[in-house]
């Protein structure tokens, strides 16, 4: 990979210098999971943080034994990280992240990530940037608690759209996530999940593909305005 696309392909590497793309570039290890492998195991000791180039994945909390007790936090698509918390306050993880769908990764060991952010203040303020974004959209998700069930899944769905998403002739395609885990990221109900996400695609707003795992967002203006983001 070039250092220019790796550049465009990671919004936290955009302000970084060209040296400090080389540098990572060099140092850069590539992974590759089939969907459902757990890329990170809550409690290991960070020691890389990961680019997610392909694929998705998703950050969930183990709230005691059984999967009734997994809570999915958030969902992770192309250009985005994770793994930074751990390395910067040297604790164990407390989360962990499982690959949705065949997913490509990039790691860089803890030590050299620490030591590019020091070496590059734009590397280092755009990751404060990053960093800062995720606390607001946590607390925008706060926000909408006490909202109906229906403007809460659609605020997921345009956040996930907006984050991911790819143009295509029809709409704007993102990975068909099970309802769980849109249930958990938008604290509502499995059932009222599916419910919802019927109403919409009878509606045209949006289209599953359950052979290519593909949702199509067709009309994303739509959404965004059940969202309240109109």
């Amino acid at each position: 990979m070039q250092t220019e696309a790796f550049s465009e392909l990671f919004p936290l590497l955009t302000a970084a210098n060209p040296e400090t793309l080389e540098w990572l570039l060099s140092v850069a290890v590539e992974h590759e999971y089939p969907a459902n492998r757990a890329v990170l195991m809550e409690d290991a000791w960070g020691n890389a943080v990961y680019f997610v180039e392909s694929g998705w994945v998703k950050v969930r909390r183990l709230s005691g034994s059984g999967e009734d007790n997994v809570v999915t936090l958030a969902i992770l698509g192309r250009g985005d990280f994770f793994g930074e918390m751990a390395i910067l306050d040297e604790s164990p993880r407390s989360t962990d992240v499982i690959a949705l769908s065949a997913v490509k990764l990039i790691s860089i060991s803890a030590q050299r990530f620490i030591q590019t952010l020091f070496k590059d203040p734009q590397l280092h303020h755009r990751m404060l940037q990053l960093m800062v974004r995720r606390l607001r959209q946590t607390n925008i998700r706060f926000q909408l608690r006490h909202q109906p069930p229906a403007v809460k899944l659609a605020n997921t769905l345009v956040s996930l759209a907006e984050s991911y998403g790819e143009e295509s002739a029809n709409g704007v395609e993102i990975y068909n996530i099970p309802h769980k885990d849109l249930a958990d990221v938008s604290d509502i109900g499995v059932e009222e999940t599916a419910k919802i996400m019927d109403k919409l695609e009878s509606k045209g707003w949006v289209k599953v593909d359950t052979n290519a795992q593909i949702l199509h967002v067709i009309n994303l203006k739509q959404l965004m305005h059940l969202a309240g983001k109109v």
